[in-house]
């Protein structure tokens, strides 16, 4: 599923994205999701946890690797998306959307890209 890069997201060079400030909703990117081929697992952060910026907090299983999910920024984890849990394919069908992964309180100032430096960095449309 190649898609262009949403404007409106700032992004991680690990490939994940997040929308808003204060608390951010944080994702994984069509790029990410595409490398990954077919995601069958996924394993979230608990709520409550707090998170510090490249931090392993969780990990993506697909048909063809298992990959570590990492804290894009400091912060509290406040929600996680259970229907990603549960149906883990939503991160390859709606990866800006329904896939989301979890939400966190922002404790420090995330150092991410706009949407035109992610384009450049992954060679995407933006």
């Amino acid at each position: 599923m190649s898609s262009a890069v949403p404007a409106h997201l700032r992004y991680t060079r690990d490939h994940e994205w997040l929308d808003g400030d204060g608390v951010a909703t944080v994702g994984i990117t069509a790029f990410a999701a595409d490398a990954l081929g077919d995601i069958v697992y996924l394993e979230l952060p608990e709520p409550g946890r707090t998170v510090a910026a490249g931090e392993p907090c969780g990990e993506i299983e697909s048909t063809k690797s298992v990959s570590e999910l990492y804290a894009p920024v400091d912060g509290e984890i406040v929600a996680v998306n259970e229907a990603a849990a549960t149906e883990p394919g939503l991160l390859n069908n709606d990866p800006y959307g329904q896939g989301w992964l979890f939400r966190l309180r922002l404790t420090g100032t995330p150092e991410l890209l706009d949407a035109a430096a992610y384009a450049a960095f992954t060679g995407e449309a933006a």
